[in-house]
């Protein structure tokens, strides 16, 4: 692992060396790539430094006691060497930890897209329940999420909510949230009192930048229509709302929430770009998860992931088979716990097909 390290060491030091230079702070896209880069192998890099600390710790208390020249400075020499020995392993577990490629798509912004499933109307008012859920999760992370297009359901909630969510690692944490959400609990609308189970799905897109996908405007068809959402008389009676379609893939993306028909336009065309990177990025966690026994972040938009039961207030993570009773708290955006957990199982399956690098 120390020859590992001392790589990467070198490698800091030529990153530290490049991110200063003119031409490349002109770049923006390799100054960016670079600094990331930077922040990443610094972790590393801290921990290094402890790593070869205590080897040569080690070392220096091996030699006083081979010496043996001073009984009470071979006996605490000793004590040193017991000591040191035993950090050890905790240490190398972190800095394998750190060593796992990470998902290059996980500082990227997203496009969160939540749609009722099967259940009725109960359905449309837990994907409201899910919105404000993520909302909440997002106002405490400090990041901003802005809505791109909605559909109401009839009795509460939505049938669809799409919206793009800027800040620090926002893929990195709510990829983690794609996938069927279930919940079980007594609907508004049931007079009987019994326990319905509804579901609403959720999918997380890394956006993509311009650099990320090139689209032909020649093969984008352009629709105007009247916005049909709440926003006062000029909303709705103007042809602000703008519908674009991918005609070689038939991907669809709207907005219809700005009363500008130029910001709207440029709010699909995100969502578009984001959904063809995703068709790219859908190809590579197939090729992944087929090397992989089991993938916490498999992308797979028809698994059941997590199950919120009301009347017990439990919520179940079916991935990892975690189960907390915590059920208020976590619809109330107290998500991390469970996404610190999936991170976890992710990362420690990685660490086996990385340690054989190591």
């Amino acid at each position: 692992m120390l020859n590992r390290l001392r790589i990467i060491k070198q490698r800091f030091d030529e990153v530290s060396d490049l991110i200063i230079q003119p031409t490349i702070i002109s770049d923006q896209k390799r100054y960016i790539s670079l600094n990331k880069e930077y922040k990443e192998l610094g972790l590393i890099v801290k921990k290094a430094k402890v790593y070869e600390s205590y080897f040569d710790a080690i070392n220096e208390a091996k030699q006083i006691i081979s010496e043996n020249t001073d009984s009470e400075m071979t006996e605490m020499a000793k004590m040193e060497l017991e000591e040191v020995t035993q950090k050890i392993p905790a240490l190398e577990d972190e800095i394998k930890f750190l060593l796992v490629p990470k998902d290059p798509e996980d500082g990227k912004n997203v496009v969160m897209e939540i749609r009722a499933g099967t259940g009725g109307d109960e359905a449309s008012i837990f994907a409201g329940d899910l919105y404000r859920m993520y909302d909440k999760y997002c106002a405490e992370k400090g990041w901003k999420m802005e809505v791109v297009d909605f559909n109401e359901g009839p009795s509460g909630g939505f049938k669809e909510m799409i919206v793009n969510i800027t800040g620090e690692e926002v893929y990195g944490n709510l990829k983690f949230e794609s996938g069927v959400h279930r919940v079980q609990r007594v609907p508004q609308t049931e007079t009987q009192g019994r326990i319905h189970t509804s579901a609403a799905t959720v999918m997380v897109l890394p956006e993509a930048e311009e650099f990320d996908v090139e689209i032909d405007m020649k093969e984008v068809r352009k629709d105007l229509f009247c916005s049909s959402g709440p926003g006062g008389q000029s909303v709705n009676t103007t042809y602000s709302a703008v519908r674009l379609t991918h005609l070689p893939t038939g991907l669809v993306a709207q907005c219809q929430d700005q009363k500008s028909q130029h910001k709207n336009f440029d709010k699909a065309l995100k969502v578009l770009r984001s959904r063809l990177y995703e068709l790219e990025l859908s190809k590579k966690l197939e090729k992944d998860s087929a090397q992989r026994k089991t993938m916490v972040a498999s992308g797979d938009r028809s698994a059941k992931i997590r199950t919120y039961n009301y009347p017990q207030g439990r919520v179940t993570e079916h991935r990892i088979g975690l189960t907390l009773y915590d059920l208020s708290n976590i619809v109330n955006g107290d998500i991390q716990k469970i996404i610190e957990e999936l991170k976890l199982a992710e990362n420690t399956e990685k660490l086996k097909m990385n340690n054989e690098e190591l």
